[in-house]
């Protein structure tokens, strides 16, 4: 990473634990005096919660059961594309706010002087002046389409990858706790969303430089009567790294220093889940601390 103003993706499907990750990311920001511009993929949604509801239903009409926000029509793919472009050439960007509830809403209506309701985007605004690097968290970035290449302009890919039951797990029971989904309904939406799985979602995890994928321990067999998510203590986390001459892990400190953990290959590491976070931040730390080196030196 050599670029005058860094641009780090985190890429991965809802409930997979992309927010777990870049709440990594920004404990090491603080601990580091970094400023970063933080961007939530969901704000390049194409439509907002009543448009996407009524575009769902009318993709049905016309014979389409799997329009979703995983695939390329209902996201502005060619924004993000350009976020992460004009970043890494003048550091700065256009940004705009998914509004998830009724406390950001107000929250940034007070700002804006809007009166916006939850499921609405804010205005674009353009920021990101006097950050050191942009850390995107959401579905895509790390996609490539025939006409668009969001991969190429991220200068830091980190996939988070469950596997499959286990993030179904991680999806039913979040979507129940913070949006009063029932079960039926989320597993309605993850059959919507298959097909843009595995076309936009998956294929971005050989494009990314290091994958984090959480396997569990007990059983997932069936995700959609688990009780409860397993928890870090019953799971290992499988570390991949897609190119050792981009990012150098020092393997033999990582094994020193988290008990159990141990290589299954020549460029992937295993470690016991709850061993996660500091395996991050002996993994990342060093990545983003030479980014920001290397991007002063071209001040």
């Amino acid at each position: 990473m050599s670029k005058k103003h860094p641009v780090i993706a985190v890429t991965g499907s809802s409930g997979a634990g992309t927010t777990f990750v870049k709440r990594a990311f920004e404990y090491i920001f603080k601990k580091e005096n970094i400023n970063p511009l933080v961007i939530e993929g969901d704000s390049f949604h194409k439509y907002n919660r009543k448009e996407m509801k009524a575009m769902v239903k009318k993709q049905e009409s016309l014979g389409n059961s799997f329009f979703s926000h995983f695939g390329s029509d209902a996201n502005l793919f060619e924004q993000i594309e350009k976020s992460f472009q004009e970043y890494g050439k003048n550091g700065s960007c256009s940004k705009r706010y998914y509004l998830h509830s009724e406390e950001e809403a107000k929250e940034h209506n007070k700002r804006l002087n809007t009166n916006l309701s939850p499921g609405e985007f804010t205005p674009w605004e353009n920021t990101g002046q006097d950050t050191d690097l942009l850390l995107y968290e959401g579905l895509h970035g790390a996609v490539v389409t025939d006409s668009i290449d969001v991969a190429k302009h991220a200068d830091l890919k980190i996939g988070v990858v469950p596997v499959i039951n286990l993030e179904w797990i991680q999806k039913i029971h979040r979507d129940k706790a913070e949006r009063g989904y029932l079960a039926e309904e989320t597993v309605a939406t993850i059959l919507r969303r298959m097909p843009d799985y595995i076309n936009y979602i998956t294929t971005q995890f050989s494009r990314t430089d290091i994958n984090f994928q959480r396997v569990a321990t007990v059983d997932t067999s069936n995700p959609f009567i688990a009780r409860d998510i397993p928890t870090p203590n019953e799971s290992f986390v499988v570390i991949h790294f897609n190119d050792l001459n981009k990012t150098t892990p020092d393997f033999d400190y990582l094994l020193k220093h988290i008990k159990r953990s141990f290589k299954s290959r020549n460029n992937t590491i295993v470690i016991p889940g709850e061993a996660m976070s500091i395996a991050m931040e002996i993994i990342l730390q060093p990545i983003i601390n030479q980014a920001i080196k290397d991007s002063k030196t071209l001040i």
